[in-house]
């Protein structure tokens, strides 16, 4: 029969059992909890990044200035600009806006028919850089993408399919942002029609309007542009008479004006003729008058001396040269041209002066068988073609006849020839004189002048 010990020990046994079936018990609720909770961050994670919510409040995102932007984003960051209040994104290369409408408050430049303009745009709500779009009655000309904005505003070349259309034309200007967000608004602008008359060349980004003969230059309603303008007079004659004095060369005028609408006339002067000694003993003449309405007029360049004994120099835009007796040259027109040349009153040759350029007074005879040289013309703009030079002076009998002025001046008759050689045309060069070897020969005619007006086309 069990005594009371050994009933003491089987009760000790079955209570370790149970103290044993209750720790196993933690451990698996313990598990439980723990898998409870990997669940809960589960679906905490799934609440916030793949499901939708119910939530009246907020998505609190980092927000800061422009200024504050990481330095190193990665792509898809997001957060929210307090410089311009728009949320933005980072697309691996710039940050975008995304809830700008932008609006364009103004367009300056002009589109001008056939050749590219500048325009500038002043914009608010832009992004960092922008598409500027241009449209023509609905229809898209052409996107310029990637114009970049500063201070609100940005200036864009006019593209080829917009310059391209017809003066008159009406082309719509907007702006669409970087995602994509158009303007809300559109500016019109006129394509405006450029300059006619003349030859009209363009060289080195400028554009040019050379008239040799009368005729208009018509700028068009709108255009407007800053230009520099020569207006060359028609060159005096050479004289003759045993010798002969050159011709001066045509006003030279440099004038920088602000071309605007309307028509400008232009008159081109013819040059001067040359004196006739030899046949119908008539005396050279002085060359006329080149204009361009509203802007300047050039003087005609004084006729050479030697005619029928006027040995006097004629005035003019230059003055024309003095001849053998000592004669005076004739005056130059004070911001156009310079004044002629005197003679040498040396027997046998009494060679005479040349006629004054518009870059400098015709040079004077040196002894008795050296004319004086036609005074230098100038070089417009640099451009390495020379207007307006006074033409050479001739001998009586022997000698060496004096050259013609750089700017188409004639050159003097000497004992190779004693014709003087006329002008260049459309120069404003003045005429060679003629001299005596034999029988009276006859001076040179003055050259015709020239208007030249140019604009650079890169600051329309």
């Amino acid at each position: 029969m069990a005594n009371y010990s050994d009933f003491k020990s089987a009760a000790l046994i079955v209570d370790g059992a149970v103290v044993t079936a209750d720790v196993a018990d933690s451990a698996v609720t313990t598990a439980k909890l723990a898998d409870n909770a990997v669940t809960a961050a589960k679906l905490a994670t799934a609440a916030i990044y793949d499901r939708a919510t119910a939530s009246t409040g907020y998505f609190d995102i980092p927000s800061g200035t422009t200024a504050q932007r990481p330095a190193s984003p990665s792509s898809g960051a997001i957060r929210f600009n307090s410089t311009n209040e728009s949320m933005e994104f980072y697309n691996g290369t710039v940050w975008i806006s995304t809830n700008l409408i932008p609006y364009v408050n103004s367009v300056t430049g002009t589109i001008y028919a056939g050749v590219t303009s500048t325009l500038t745009l002043s914009l608010a709500n832009s992004t960092e850089s922008v598409t500027v779009r241009f449209t023509e009655g609905g229809t898209l000309l052409k996107d310029v993408t990637g114009v970049s904005v500063v201070a609100g505003s940005c200036s864009v070349s006019v593209p080829s399919e917009v310059f391209g259309q017809t003066a008159g034309d009406t082309i719509a200007v907007s702006v669409l942002n970087q995602d994509g967000t158009p303007s809300s608004n559109a500016i019109n602008e006129t394509v405006v029609g450029l300059p006619t008359g003349g030859t009209i060349t363009t060289v080195s980004g400028y554009r040019y309007h050379t008239f040799t003969s009368s005729s208009n230059l018509v700028v068009p309603s709108g255009f407007s542009s800053s230009a520099n303008c020569l207006v060359v007079a028609g060159g005096g004659g050479g004289g003759s008479y045993n010798s002969g004095a050159g011709g001066g060369a045509g006003g030279a005028v440099r004038q920088n004006i602000t071309l605007s609408s309307g028509t400008y006339t232009i008159v081109v002067g013819a040059g001067g003729k040359g004196s006739d000694i030899g046949n119908s003993g008539s005396d050279s003449a002085s060359g006329s008058n080149s204009t361009m309405t509203s802007v300047t007029t050039a003087i005609g360049g004084g006729r050479g001396g030697g005619n029928t004994g006027v040995e006097t120099g004629g005035n003019g835009g230059s003055g024309g040269g003095g001849v053998y007796n000592n004669a005076a040259s004739g005056s130059g027109t004070a911001g156009q041209g310079n004044n002629g040349g005197t003679s040498s009153y040396f027997a046998p040759n009494y060679p005479g002066g040349g006629g004054g350029g518009a870059g400098a007074v015709g040079g004077n005879a040196t002894a008795s068988d050296q004319a004086g040289n036609g005074g230098v013309g100038i070089n417009w703009e640099s451009l390495g073609t020379f207007y307006a030079g006074g033409g050479g002076g001739s001998v009586q009998s022997g000698g060496t006849g004096g050259t013609g002025g750089s700017g188409g001046g004639g050159r003097g008759g000497g004992s190779d020839n004693y014709n003087g050689i006329a002008g260049t045309t459309n120069t404003g060069g003045g005429g060679g004189a003629g001299g005596y070897g034999g029988s009276t020969l006859n001076g040179g005619a003055g050259g015709s002048g020239i208007v030249i007006v140019r604009y650079n086309l890169s600051t329309l």
